[in-house]
């Protein structure tokens, strides 16, 4: 079994370089995992949610040998994972899903789900999966699963991530064949081929991401050798983020390639910033979206503040709103799919 992804805060300008809460590490504002036999759910302060450090950029590292040596078509299979190994003994028909990127892994496989958890922002499904996710009950929320829920759809397979459930693993285990990433966000590519692994569905996962990549080169291809600078940032309660390296947003920009300005280029999820900082933000583009519901975010302070129309994006007209599904809440090929689209829509039109 691999060992846990460690934490820490670190100190930078004045502020943190941010602890990892809700979907993805790139996502809601609350941590997640589970304390609370049954329901899922912990405290903030979880020590494997933060965000820190060399143990938090060698996870891809860790991952590597993950998944499974079985043939396709060839079960039972033994799947490796974050919590050890997993016998999934035939096909998996019903999939249950405790996070947004094994939602977007298992629909990009043409893979309809019988259970979803939904982030504390959003109680639905996500807009840009809506056609192709079929009808999916609810099992609780990112921070509470719904353990009854769960076993009462009597699914075949479980896919998560120990970041967020580890504490209720053993009691998913026992409803179904449960299959753990080490964390969701920045290792989204191999947490695509894991998902797909009790499939055997690994080629079609690899061939996905080969045609995502194409068309993240294509994007740079597009732009020759004028490379504008970006800052994915997002409003959350409590708090406001700039977005680095080891992200989802951050892994998308880099495979076109776009640089980030050097506050981003950390080997971290991202930066926090007060509105008196948001100057930090400031890039040829800056890209920002909202965690639910606007008013309970500083958005609407910080861009009807004095310092926001100071930035040169914004003077540009380069400043623009995205949205949070795709761009900080997606977490898979499908939706990193649709962050190029904006991206070459913005950044690089007529390519």
């Amino acid at each position: 079994m691999s060992t846990a992804v460690a934490g820490g805060a670190v100190l930078g300008l004045g502020g943190l370089l941010t602890a990892c809460g809700g979907p993805g590490g790139s996502g809601g504002p609350g941590a997640s995992g589970g304390s609370t036999p049954g329901t899922g759910g912990s405290s903030p302060d979880q020590k494997s949610v933060k965000q820190g450090g060399d143990d938090y950029a060698t996870v891809i590292e860790k991952m590597k040998g993950f998944g499974t040596d079985a043939a396709p078509g060839v079960y039972p299979r033994t799947v490796r994972h974050a919590m050890g190994e997993t016998v999934v003994p035939a096909r998996p028909t019903r999939v249950v899903v405790l996070d947004t990127g094994e939602l977007d892994n298992v629909v990009s496989l043409g893979i309809q789900p019988v259970g979803v958890v939904h982030t504390d922002g959003s109680k639905s499904l996500p807009s840009y999966l809506r056609d192709r996710a079929g009808a999916p009950a609810a099992v609780g929320t990112i921070n509470s699963l719904n353990l009854e829920a769960i076993a009462a759809l009597k699914p075949d397979l479980i896919l998560g991530s120990r970041l967020r459930a580890q504490d209720q693993y053993a009691q998913l285990s026992k409803i179904a064949p449960t299959v753990f990433s080490l964390r969701p966000g920045y290792p989204w590519k191999q947490n695509f081929r894991l998902n797909a692994s009790p499939f055997g569905l690994e080629a079609e996962a690899g061939a996905q991401l080969d045609a995502y990549q194409a068309a993240a080169t294509a994007v740079g291809a597009g732009l020759g050798g004028k490379r504008p600078t970006v800052t994915p940032l997002r409003f959350m309660p409590g708090r406001t983020r700039l977005y680095a390296g080891l992200s989802f947003i951050g892994t998308v920009l880099a495979d076109v390639p776009l640089p980030q300005p050097p506050i981003e280029q950390v080997e971290e999820l991202a930066v926090e910033v007060s509105p008196e900082q948001i100057d930090k933000a400031d890039a040829d583009w800056i890209f920002y979206g909202v965690y639910g519901t606007p008013t309970a975010t500083n958005q609407d302070t910080v861009l009807g503040g004095a310092l926001w129309k100071t930035l040169g994006a914004v003077k540009s007209g380069q400043a623009r709103p995205v949205s949070d599904e795709t761009w900080f809440l997606g977490l898979g090929v499908l939706a990193a799919n649709a962050v190029l689209s904006d991206l070459k829509g913005f950044v690089a039109p007529g390519t």
